[in-house]
């Protein structure tokens, strides 16, 4: 299922009191305090697997907050933690053969992102074992408890140990003494990063708070999960892990709007310079839709906003028809060479203005509250034949095509993901409280990013996408933008270790973020 995108989360903590202590020195006085790390499971979904770059590579998923963690928790007694392996991926590609591409890197000499040349390596092959990480790229919540998963999700059938297993079920295997929870991100993720879409890039996903749909064999892939549903089985997953006296931390579901991945392109970025061949669609346009769409501005050095797709808007398609067929009629006739006569320009327009009035039935102009994710990048303003001036004139994405609703969050949209947000954090801070487990408050800390984030060692962290070598290393996001790269990783980590520290009164200490890599750049691909 492809929120292989399936979210993220980052960052750290404030200013710190007093200096932090990394581990620097060989007889400092570390301890477990009332935690026991012998055996330590991980539960969770991409975030928890390491995924970074669009992928699970290899060498990425070292750098998995949970092997972070593990390496401190054998500096007091834990035991050893084991991942599913990735030792096929000799070459540091990443994705599935057949069904997924490699990770993406940034070429230097193209200076663009694009995904690593070659092809994967890695294999369906079964490995039938249960692991400490039991993080599954993909997984929703409901996703851990349901049998044969792994007949759904290729990450999950790599190392279930049998057709029938379950993601929990398997993590119980190693009996753990101690656990980490991040679930249910993609609850809501799938439907925020595909824009409210469903597969299909068009039809609007469900939002089942609103639905009261309480069964999830019915949703959609992208659909947002019933507040219900969730905390009915973020209990059971819980219970489930605390079942033989284990103790853990469980982590809040953070909010989407400050990451990369729904910050990166912008509203409005289309410079006027630009648009001057679309002014004339504009003008025609504006009278017609009540607001939804202004002549657009000719202004040098001003941009305009995004055309864009409104499901939740009244299809006014049916008044459009007329009015486009004379707009479509005198187009016709003013191209360069036409050889139409009028009669047969108005033939063609009546068999034209239908589809054109159903494409923008429903569309508006962007604005400030609309968050444009990522991928849209890749087609904004790309014509289809910029050099066929018999081309159609409205083909142009996000200038004379509406940009479709797989391409934006809406207002409306954003709300139905806070709404889920908000309702499915205060289940998991109701049950971590019943069951007197830690809470990672990820979305509190991930919401200080819009500000700037300032960490243990001083460095400042903002929520800034790459932009080029100078702001590198202030980067803790990978070019998926939506999860962390290495260095965010570890700033996770961080910060669940001094929620240990707190909590069960340990004393660990942290890693040093600066020391792990960031974004991957090469020279070429």
């Amino acid at each position: 299922m492809k929120n292989k995108f399936i979210y993220l989360a980052i960052i750290a903590a404030g200013f710190a009191s007093c200096e932090p202590e990394f581990e620097n020195t060989v007889d400092a006085n570390y301890t477990s305090g009332d935690a026991d790390f012998t055996s330590y499971v991980a539960v969770g979904n991409s975030l928890t697997a390491g995924y970074m770059d669009g992928t699970v590579y290899r060498v990425g998923q070292t750098y998995s907050f949970p092997n972070l963690l593990a390496q401190k928790f054998a500096l007091v007694g834990g035991g050893e933690f084991t991942q599913p392996s990735y030792a096929e991926d000799v070459n540091n590609l990443g994705g599935i053969q057949g069904l997924t591409g490699t990770r993406l890197v940034i070429n230097a000499s193209v200076g663009g992102v694009q995904p690593i040349a070659g092809s994967p390596t890695i294999t369906l092959t079964p490995q039938a074992m249960a692991y400490n990480n039991m993080g599954v790229p993909g997984a929703k919540s409901f996703h851990l408890t349901f049998p044969g998963y792994g007949a759904l999700n290729p990450y999950f059938a790599r190392h279930a140990t049998s057709p029938s297993a379950t993601v929990l079920g398997d993590a119980m295997l190693k009996t753990p003494t101690f656990f980490t929870n991040w679930i249910g991100a993609n609850d809501v993720l799938a439907y925020a990063t595909s824009g409210g879409a469903q597969a299909d890039g068009v039809t609007p996903a469900a939002d089942h708070n609103s639905t009261g749909n309480m069964n999830p064999a019915t949703y959609g892939g992208n659909d947002i999960t019933n507040s219900g549903v969730f905390a009915s089985v973020y209990s059971s997953i819980v219970t489930t892990l605390t079942s033989n006296g284990a103790k853990g931390v469980v982590c809040t579901i953070p909010s989407v709007t400050s990451i990369p991945y729904f910050t990166t392109v912008k509203w409005n970025p289309l410079p006027a310079e630009s648009t001057i061949s679309a002014a004339p669609l504009y003008s025609f346009l504006s009278p017609l839709t009540a607001g939804r769409i202004s002549p657009l501005s000719t202004t040098s050095g001003s941009t305009n906003p995004l055309l864009i797709v409104d499901e939740d808007l009244t299809d006014i398609s049916s008044q459009l028809v007329a009015p486009f067929t004379t707009f479509i009629t005198g187009y016709l006739m003013s191209l360069p060479d036409n050889q139409l006569t009028l009669t047969q320009a108005q033939a063609q327009a009546a068999l034209m203005a239908p589809v054109a009035a159903q494409l923008y039935g429903k569309a508006r102009q962007a604005t400030s509250n609309d968050l444009v994710v990522l991928r849209a990048s890749s087609v904004i303003g790309v014509e289809p034949n910029p050099t066929d001036p018999l081309a159609n004139p409205f083909d142009v994405p996000g200038v004379t095509m509406p940009l479709a609703n797989m391409y934006v969050l809406t207002a409306n949209e954003k709300n139905k993901v806070a709404n889920a947000t908000a309702a499915y954090n205060a289940a998991i801070v109701s049950i971590a409280n019943n069951n007197d487990l830690a809470v990672a408050d990820m979305n509190s800390v991930m919401n200080q990013l819009v500000t700037g984030l300032r960490i243990e060692t001083g460095q400042l962290y903002t929520a800034n996408y790459f932009s080029g070598s100078a702001t590198e290393g202030l980067v803790l996001f990978s070019l998926d933008g939506v999860h962390p790269n290495a260095r965010g990783y570890a700033v996770i980590a961080n910060e669940i270790l001094k929620v240990i520290n707190e909590f069960y009164n340990a004393n660990l200490p942290l890693h040093n973020p600066s020391y792990f890599p960031g974004i991957n750049i090469v020279t070429s691909n």
